[in-house]
């Protein structure tokens, strides 16, 4: 069975910004902008796959993203 790869951005409103949680060994990341925290995936998670657990090719990784809100409602 082929292994599923995730990485989980949750945004932390303390240090104002997204850290990541994963099943890719050696992966952490931290980014203030959703989209610098997408090119830091795409940049690192290849590297990490290869490095820590040998894989090569193509290889979905399944990227989620969450933020609360709090909003005001008249």
């Amino acid at each position: 069975m082929e292994q599923r790869f995730h990485v989980h951005a949750a945004w932390d409103p303390k240090a104002n910004v997204w850290i990541s949680s994963s099943n890719i060994p050696g992966l952490h990341i931290e980014a203030h902008t959703l989209d610098e925290f997408m090119d830091l995936v795409a940049a690192l998670a290849p590297e990490m796959l290869a490095d820590n657990l040998g894989i090569r090719g193509p290889v979905p990784v399944e990227v989620r993203a969450n933020q609360t809100l709090e909003l005001m409602v008249a």
